[in-house]
């Protein structure tokens, strides 16, 4: 038997007992993909063979999803231009009708239509009629949560965080992260920090950091590397870096010149990480953007209804 078919055997067996899978064995697999068994006890008789392969591999898996560079930020596209939304986000707006972020370059043509033709001012996008009153809004939100919105979850988080009601700030960020939404994950690791509604543990802080950055969001991967270049990694620090960079954050970009003037961070790599972070910069420019950016400047002071 050749090499291949013997490891492929080996494969289909469970690792501990070596029962072949059949259609009365279904065999499976450890978390590190190197073994698989057909019993909890097998896979429990066999862990201290197996530990040291298997938290290698483990490692070696999430490291290949953490530091890869997502396909967008945490925040999309807006759902009209289909254009990245910035990082400032000063620059588009959430409506509670629909929890969808909208850019002020969609808002502003949307406005600039209704005006011209004296209809009601409606969501650009799902063209309920704004509501005037935060207790309207607050009801938009509740219905929203209904619905197991993560956006609508994760804002309602912030509205207790911002109130001081840690627990039920708590409480709702960890819903909403449950729900795979990158920034309620970040709001969860500010609170494992500081202890907030919830006691310090920063083993938990990193796990919802990770999960944050995998999703895409810059601010969180930057978190990353702060917490590598302190315990002196300073070569994982730098690849947080870069691909926040990239992701078009400002404050990312800062720290991999700084990590290149130090010697950590390689002239290539550090080119790289510009011509990214111009890239991510310029894709969510726009001539409706730019406009409705000189129209509305000072005139908009929150982005939220």
């Amino acid at each position: 038997m050749s090499a291949e078919l013997e490891a492929t055997a080996v494969k289909s067996c469970c690792a501990s007992c070596g029962k072949a899978e059949g259609d009365d064995i279904k065999l499976k697999k450890c978390a590190c993909n190197l073994a698989k068994y057909c019993s909890v006890e097998c896979q429990k008789n066999h862990r201290p063979k197996h530990k040291k392969e298997c938290k290698k591999r483990a490692a070696e898996i999430r490291d290949d999803k953490l530091f890869r560079l997502p396909d967008e930020s945490h925040l999309g596209e807006c759902p009209l231009c289909c254009l990245p939304l910035s990082l400032d986000y000063h620059k588009w707006g959430l409506n509670s009708c629909c929890c969808k972020a909208i850019c002020f370059g969609c808002c502003y043509a949307n406005m600039k239509r209704e005006k011209e033709q004296g209809l009601e001012e409606k969501c650009p996008f799902c063209r309920e009629p704004f509501k005037k009153t935060h207790e309207e809004i607050d009801q938009n939100y509740m219905k929203r949560v209904k619905a197991n919105d993560p956006v609508a979850i994760r804002e309602l988080g912030k509205r207790c965080r911002d109130t001081g009601d840690y627990n039920g700030a708590f409480e709702h960020f960890t819903k909403a992260a449950g729900l795979d939404d990158a920034e309620a994950h970040l709001e969860v690791s500010v609170l494992y920090r500081k202890g907030h509604g919830v006691e310090v543990d920063l083993e938990k802080e990193l796990f919802h950091l990770e999960k944050a950055a995998i999703g895409g969001h810059p601010w969180a991967r930057h978190n990353l590397g702060a917490d590598e270049w302190d315990r002196g990694r300073y070569d994982r620090a730098a690849k947080h870096f870069i691909i926040s960079a990239k992701q078009g954050y400002d404050n990312a970009l800062e720290m991999v010149k700084n990590g290149f003037r130090g010697g950590v961070v390689s002239k290539e790599d550090y080119e790289a990480a510009l011509r990214g972070h111009q890239a991510a910069v310029d894709a969510t420019k726009s001539q409706q953007r730019e406009e409705a950016e000189k129209r509305l400047r000072g005139k908009v002071t929150s982005g939220y209804n």
